[in-house]
């Protein structure tokens, strides 16, 4: 073998090395201004699930961090508001990714909250109970109404999609 191939061989590895390493520990990095970059990692302390999730919204400020058990293993920040029986997420009707595995496979996995990391799993919620959930969600991201879009250019808050995460049982 020659020597330019070692040298193309182990360029390669490198990069490969610096890749996974990247994705492994640079979770969903657009609220860093660095595009929409999953991580696998989610870290935290695994902490037995709240009686009340609802003390968090004061003691907790900025998006949680959610990872679906299964493969691939991305995980993936969301805002969020604490509930006396769990948390509501909402996301763009845009059948994403993440809406669609839950859909299709079940939403087992794990929410990490601050540094606690919990077992979770969510549930797609439709009818009044999404809309009021969703009211919820809007007066504590923002203060808007659901007829506001949560950013320029995207649908009204009422048309998105609401799930609740309750403990896993």
């Amino acid at each position: 073998m020659g020597k330019g191939k070692i040298v193309g061989i182990a360029i390669a590895v490198v990069l490969a090395v610096v890749i996974v390493g990247w994705a492994s520990t640079a979770p969903y990095l657009s609220n860093q201004g660095l595009g929409r970059t999953p991580g696998i990692i989610i870290g935290g302390t695994m902490t037995a699930p709240l009686a009340d999730f609802t003390p968090l919204n004061e003691s907790v400020r900025g998006p949680l961090m959610f990872k679906l058990d299964g493969f691939p293993p991305f995980v993936n920040y969301l805002s969020w508001v604490g509930t006396p029986d769990g948390v509501i997420t909402a996301t763009r009707p845009d059948n994403g990714y993440w809406a669609r595995r839950v859909r299709a496979r079940g939403g087992d996995g794990l929410l990490r909250i601050g540094d606690a990391t919990y077992e979770m799993t969510a549930t797609e919620i439709h009818g009044e109970d999404r809309i009021a959930m969703m009211r919820q969600w809007a007066a504590k991201s923002g203060g808007r109404t659901l007829d506001e879009p949560a950013y320029p250019g995207s649908e009204p808050l009422r048309d998105w999609k609401v799930f609740f995460w309750t403990p896993k049982s």
